[in-house]
């Protein structure tokens, strides 16, 4: 790379040289034109080194703008990174991006900062974490006046699974820093609430969750479409799986297993298994502790009702019947989408291939935590929820404008989407399997 000048940060790249760069020991990327050599630092960035490393060799550019609230804080860890710049003859965007495509949604992103749509309002945030420990204490409410019966029981749960569900919709708005004005503030809420309220890690959601906001769909990189050979998920990969006469499961019957292994598991025994198995090996000992203090809370609340076992029992339903409620929101927007290996997509043509949305309703916006805007939230993460329904209307004009599709469901058909996004998968992976 003979353009490189003895004077740090004064070498010239092509987008060729760049892209070299883009291995495990070798990275780097490049943001508003600038080169940036981050093979060192990724280890330290505060959303965990994969995100960042699925730029390396990339145009990181549209995320760095999406992820950070404030981005001239951010520059100032970026100049020790700094190795040079693009060449004038390179143009801004790699891949062949459309770059009137990048320029336009910049713009839409200007507007919505000088309209104040990323701004929260404290009361909306503080009136759901209300009622979220309202749920919890009329719970524990209940049983102090009618005692222990089946049916008093079983609406306790339905009540604590509707607290642990809306608590994780919060959870979500404090990890995506878009809710306090300082993101210390986001932080230290994002561990009361998925900590001491979920009995979860803050850190192991971050990193994951940002994985699937960064690269969202693509696999190997969003850990969202990495379900480790018990399903196969879009149109590509059932073939590959079928050529390659790989039959980890009987993947034609993928829409029914679904049903048992998927919503009914994904809480309570996968994520955790991964939670805990991700605090001990990382030594997140803060989180170890809120997460305690959530069982501690738990055990002390319930132990006099129920017993030790019975606690025990009393959450792992709790958990059975808030994962079904997170399962089929989550996949609803993503699974029926586009799933595919890297494509070098610009921001918002590879938002909008992975998400769709679904109608709104006062009933959909709480049922999903507003992520029936699912659209809109990948667009703009930091974005306090309140206000997708005000950003809608130009997201869709520009994507008229682009020919780009813009999709939204109702919450029936969502549903039965997914159920049939994983029949088709199975079906072109058994017909890849018999016949390819």
């Amino acid at each position: 790379e003979g353009t490189r000048s003895q004077e740090r940060g004064s070498a010239v790249y092509t987008w060729e040289e760049v892209q070299r760069h883009c291995h495990r020991s070798d990275q780097w990327l490049v943001i508003d034109r600038k080169v940036y050599n981050i093979t060192q630092w990724a280890k330290r960035h505060p959303g965990g080194i994969r995100v960042i490393s699925h730029f390396a060799g990339e145009d990181a550019t549209e995320a760095f703008v999406a992820f950070h609230p404030d981005p001239n804080f951010v520059r100032k860890f970026l100049k020790p990174l700094l190795i040079g710049e693009l060449a004038p003859t390179e143009p801004s965007q790699d891949h062949g991006k459309n770059a009137a495509l990048v320029q336009d949604f910049q713009a839409l992103r200007d507007r919505v900062e000088k309209e104040g749509l990323l701004r929260a309002r404290p009361l909306f945030f503080s009136l759901y974490l209300g009622h979220i420990l309202l749920l919890e204490a009329l719970a524990l409410g209940l049983l102090w006046v009618w005692g222990t019966s089946w049916s008093i029981t079983l609406l306790c749960s339905l009540m604590l699974a509707t607290s642990q569900a809306q608590a994780g919709w919060l959870q979500h708005d404090y990890g995506h820093l878009s809710v306090c004005k300082k993101s210390s503030w986001n932080h230290v809420l994002h561990k009361f609430v998925i900590g001491h309220l979920k009995g979860a890690s803050a850190n192991w959601w971050n990193h994951r969750h940002f994985q699937h906001h960064a690269k969202p769909s693509v696999f190997s990189k969003d850990p969202d479409v990495n379900s480790l050979h018990v399903f196969v998920l879009g149109d590509k990969q059932p073939v590959e799986y079928g050529i390659k006469k790989l039959k980890y499961m009987p993947y034609h019957h993928q829409h029914q297993y679904f049903f048992l292994i998927g919503p009914p598991l994904l809480i309570p025994v996968y994520f955790t298994i991964q939670i805990f198995q991700t605090m001990f090996s990382h030594r997140n000992w803060v989180d170890l502790a809120w997460s305690i203090s959530y069982y501690l809370r738990f055990c002390c609340c319930y132990y006099p009702f129920f017993g030790f076992f019975g606690s025990v029992a009393l959450i792992c339903f709790v958990r059975f019947l808030e994962s079904h409620w997170f399962v089929w929101v989550t996949q609803m927007n993503h699974l029926p989408m586009d799933i595919d290996h890297e494509r070098h997509q610009d921001w918002l043509t590879m938002q909008l291939s992975a998400t769709c949305n679904i109608e709104q309703s006062t009933f959909n916006d709480w049922f999903s935590g507003h992520l029936n805007f699912q659209i809109e939230h990948h667009l703009f993460p930091t974005m306090p929820r309140h206000n997708y329904h005000l950003v809608a209307p130009l997201v869709r004009a520009l994507c008229e404008k682009h020919g780009l599709s813009y999709q939204v469901k109702t919450l029936q058909k969502a549903i039965i989407d997914v159920v049939r996004s994983l029949k088709k998968s199975g079906d072109l992976w058994l017909d890849a399997y018999l016949h390819k």
